[in-house]
């Protein structure tokens, strides 16, 4: 089943916080995103049926193989939109930000793929 852009931006941040907290709860993920407890709540259930996050009975939210895969996936589409906005086209960094924030979502795999292709060429290195 393919992940909506909320799930993806609930993946993206779950990966972002486990790169900087031992341990990640719904909290957490509240606080970043300035979502309430209960939305965090169902889109965490909602990760789960899909096998993409563990939830431990201390509430420490894990991502799964595959939940990496993908929240690293979505990572990668928006640091590179980003630098791209940036590096390339001038464009200030907040709204770059902004920008991939919604295009990381949509963008095709070939399109994406070619623009990794062409920032690499200019000596890009992928974020990770």
């Amino acid at each position: 089943m393919p992940l909506h852009e909320s799930g993806e931006d609930y993946l993206e941040t779950i990966y972002l916080l486990s790169k900087k907290n031992a341990f990640v709860r719904s909290v957490d993920i509240a606080n970043e995103l300035n979502y309430t407890k209960a939305s965090v709540s169902r889109a965490m259930k909602l990760l789960r049926e899909e096998s993409l996050i563990t939830v431990a009975e201390d509430g420490h939210i894990k991502l799964t193989k595959n939940g990496l895969q993908k929240a690293q996936g979505v990572y990668s589409r928006h640091t590179l939109i980003t630098d791209f906005f940036e590096q390339e086209l001038g464009v200030n960094h907040i709204t770059a930000e902004k920008d991939a924030c919604k295009i990381e979502h949509v963008i095709s795999e070939e399109t994406f793929l070619r623009l990794r292709t062409y920032m690499i060429d200019r000596g890009y290195e992928p974020h990770l």
